[in-house]
């Protein structure tokens, strides 16, 4: 009998390395496209990371999200969490993106129902995690949430506000995860016939990207608005894409995991259970140097190369331990003070001050009436 893979489902179990080497993976490679995107129509070679690369980005650490997540009843404690790890560092981060355009000399903003540049993902998540128990109690989870994002693409009212598109467009990619951390597809990560096709998938996708990169119409990985009428398909057939863009995402993702090693690796594993503190900082690290044209100034390969390297060092300085520490307070904020305290063990099932009179009322009248009790 095969050992099962082991299920992140709690903060008792000890965390498992594999997941965590996966996290920095997909971080470190969003932190190198958004440290040298905005020089991505200067060198071809971005387009080709862009493309080559877009799977093993976005939609793996969707997938990742999904893996680290509960399907159990939405109880006090799982909406406490929702507050404390997901709405309020999105609200702060927010906020702190906003002072920062301001202090580099654009406008002030407040974002509410479109969040800036990477923070739409804390909305989404929000969202995912807030369905998923609904998600997982139909009868068929994954053939119903595909439908959705593929019907979706057909309403303009879906799109960034709410961050609503990627939302349900990406739930069946959280869902996915979710499965994956019950367990699921065990077959796949262990068997020894499944290494060369795993490895025959990330280099397809590398391929693709490198040789075809110009051809891809970027929109449909974004994932952001509704379909257009000028796709190669029409409108009726503009789903079909949207379902091949998916289902490569999902397989392209299934290779990688299978490739990444299992066992605790120096330095990444432990960098990589910071891949959502490394996901939330780097933006405002990256803007600065962004906004007054530093990184433009990169002209040849070499320092091109050299910028992608500071990606990756940036990604394994923000997911240190104590970069983590310092900027708990940020990522995780306090809510016990929003909340009233927890009712003492077995307070719920006290009888109340009414039921108390009620009762006393019925044992000195046989018939259960008392007429000296009245509700005002």
């Amino acid at each position: 009998m095969e050992k099962p893979l082991p299920r992140p489902t709690g903060p008792s179990r000890t965390r498992d390395p594999w997941w965590d080497n996966a996290r920095f993976v997909s971080a470190a490679l969003i932190v190198v496209l958004h440290t040298v995107g905005s020089l991505m129509s200067r060198y071809d070679a971005l387009g080709a990371y862009h493309i080559g690369t877009w799977a093993f980005r976005v939609p793996l650490f969707v997938i990742l999200a999904g893996v680290f997540s509960s399907g159990g009843p939405l109880g006090p404690r799982h909406l406490r969490t929702l507050l404390h790890s997901i709405a309020l560092p999105a609200l702060i981060f927010s906020l702190l993106y906003s002072l920062e355009v301001y202090a580099l000399g654009g406008r002030f903003t407040l974002h509410i129902t479109q969040l800036p540049w990477t923070l739409w993902f804390l909305m989404s998540l929000f969202f995912w995690r807030l369905l998923l128990p609904l998600v997982v109690q139909l009868r068929h989870p994954l053939l119903v949430t595909t439908v959705v994002s593929l019907a979706v693409g057909y309403v303009d009212e879906f799109g960034m506000q709410f961050s609503a598109s990627r939302t349900l467009v990406y739930m069946p990619l959280f869902y996915l995860g979710w499965r994956l951390g019950q367990g699921w597809l065990q077959d796949w990560f262990r068997s020894r016939s499944s290494l060369p096709v795993a490895v025959a998938g990330v280099l397809a996708s590398f391929t693709v990207g490198w040789l075809w990169h110009a051809k891809v119409d970027g929109t449909w990985l974004s994932m952001r608005h509704a379909y257009r009428a000028d796709t190669r398909l029409g409108m009726e057939g503009a789903w079909v894409i949207r379902l091949l863009v998916l289902a490569s995402a999902a397989a392209l993702v299934l290779c990688l995991l299978r490739l990444i090693p299992r066992r605790r690796l120096p330095f990444v594993s432990a960098l990589g259970s910071g891949g959502f503190t490394i996901y939330l900082l780097h933006p405002l690290v990256i803007l600065p140097f962004r906004e007054r044209g530093h990184i433009a100034r990169a002209d040849t390969h070499v320092e091109l190369l050299a910028l992608m390297v500071c990606g990756v060092l940036l990604a394994a300085v923000l997911g240190s331990p104590w970069v983590r520490r310092l900027v708990q307070p940020l990522t995780k904020p306090p809510v016990d003070w929003l909340f009233a305290p927890p009712a003492a063990p077995g307070a719920a099932d006290a009888p109340s001050p009414l039921s108390k009179r009620l009762e006393k009322s019925s044992a000195s009248h046989p018939d259960g009436g008392d007429r000296s009790l009245t509700y005002r």
